[in-house]
């Protein structure tokens, strides 16, 4: 399991899913400026749909694990 977290940094509400190996399932509704962090398993796909007029819109699409979202460790 690695931390993982997202800022929403939009102007509206969006919902963060994350699927991961073993059954791993979160979803979130997360508020303009939220943070939300959480232990998710390596390579889990982590999703954040926004909303338009025509419906719901996939706006960002994150692999955790990947370099730019590890946090790091203090030793």
């Amino acid at each position: 399991m690695l931390d993982f977290s997202y800022c929403n940094d939009s102007n509206r509400m969006v919902v963060l899913r994350c699927i991961g190996s073993n059954h791993f399932f979160l979803e979130r509704v997360l508020f303009p400026k939220q943070v939300i962090e959480f232990l998710a398993p390596r390579d889990s796909k982590v999703e954040i749909w926004g909303n338009e007029l025509y419906g719901p819109k996939l706006e960002q699409r994150i692999r955790v694990g990947s370099i730019m979202n590890e946090i790091p460790k203090a030793a």
